[in-house]
């Protein structure tokens, strides 16, 4: 998809659109075979995610929505690490 979108970003946001939805349509069959309608009355009142559990999750999918965005404010830092790992594996085979 980064090929795509050096191309066409509308084209690369349709396709990211069409890898999101399959997702959603895979867990949502995969959910509806493998437990059925709900018949148990005690479950129906379960809601997905309450204020609670959205408070937890928030920093963590804006986090890694925006790492999406900026890779470098980890690979920057990183870097240097990688380099040296990379060095020693070259060292090491040969190559």
């Amino acid at each position: 998809m980064v090929g795509i979108y050096e191309v066409s970003t509308w084209t690369a946001l349709f396709a990211a659109s069409g890898v999101i939805f399959s997702a959603v349509y895979a867990l949502t069959l995969y959910r509806n075979v493998m437990f059925g309608e709900i018949t148990n009355p005690a479950m129906k009142a379960i809601t997905d995610v309450d204020k609670r559990e959205l408070l937890i999750f928030a920093p963590l999918i804006i986090g890694t929505l925006w790492l999406g965005v900026q890779p470098g404010l980890v690979l920057d830092y990183t870097a240097a690490s990688v380099e040296a790992l990379t060095t020693a594996y070259r060292a090491a085979i040969g190559g």
